[in-house]
């Protein structure tokens, strides 16, 4: 497979609004939001904490008991209004319900589940990294399809389906990969590593309404912008003292213009960006 050489795409300037920080705990393995709430979690902490999207005042925490050290992923459906988790040691997915009396369900997926995304069906998309494979779920935990990726595509962590039913990935290997792939698993395009351009580790995806595609890369504490044919790129103008820290999760709220950007290094920060219109 030819790795396609870049040009770049123009967007707008998103400017940095807030910075929450740590609690006392690790790195932020992952970030969502769901109306005025928005939900992080963190490597080792069996808990998710929840913070207003508004004053970015930390309300309350939702304890998860059993919940691996590795919650690599994490995802809203608002039509469930529910939050999901995978759990990477045990290799099962968690489903929290956001009512008053709060339930969890556990249900087991193919190992090594990453990167969780919610599809316009409402079913959850999974990464399984040791497995090679992507896996999509009814709310209820039953299994709708499982892709199994062909040659040329290891260790997924992170898929979104596009608007076109296929599915954009980043592999999570040295250098980093992010690939489209169709319904049998087939490699349809991708965007590799070119020999002049720095090294690229690519840890999360996200995806706007027109799927472009936002990519977080972890060895280079940037975020590229890609286009859905990936054909071009741009690393976004995100400003920021003293730079990104290794960013691992990303999550975009359209509806606000926002996107939060999980660090892994530094202060473990999730940086808050407003007037994202891509």
């Amino acid at each position: 497979m030819n790795v396609i050489l870049l040009t770049a795409v123009k967007s707008s300037v998103p400017t940095l609004t807030h910075a929450i920080s740590s609690q006392g705990g690790y790195g932020v393995c992952g970030v969502t939001s769901l109306g005025d709430d928005i939900f992080l979690v963190r490597y080792d902490s069996q808990r998710i904490e929840v913070y207003d999207s508004k004053t970015f005042t930390l309300q309350r925490h939702i304890a998860v008991p059993g919940l691996g050290r590795w919650p690599i992923g994490i995802a809203a459906c608002a039509r469930n209004r529910c939050i999901y988790l995978s759990d990477y040691d045990n290799e099962r997915v968690c489903k929290v319900k956001l009512k008053r009396r709060k339930s969890i369900k556990k249900w087991s997926v193919a190992s090594g589940p990453a990167g969780l995304s919610v599809n316009s069906a409402h079913n959850l998309i999974v990464a399984c990294c040791e497995a090679n494979r992507i896996q999509e779920y009814r709310p209820s935990g039953s299994l709708v399809r499982e892709i199994t990726l062909q040659s040329g595509v290891t260790r997924p962590w992170h898929a979104v389906q596009l608007t076109t039913g296929l599915y954009v990935l980043c592999q999570f290997t040295s250098p980093g990969v992010v690939t489209v792939v169709g319904l049998e698993g087939q490699v349809v395009r991708r965007y590799g590593q070119s020999h002049t351009g720095p090294k690229m580790i690519t840890t999360c995806l996200a995806v706007t309404h027109n799927d472009s595609i936002l990519v977080a890369d972890q060895c280079n504490n940037r975020i590229l912008l890609m286009n859905t044919s990936l054909s071009s790129v741009e690393e976004l103008a995100l400003s920021v003292d003293d730079r990104i820290q290794l960013p691992c999760s990303l999550h975009l709220d359209v509806s606000r213009g926002r996107l939060y950007i999980g660090e892994w290094g530094g202060q473990h920060r999730v940086l808050v960006f407003d007037g994202v219109t891509l």
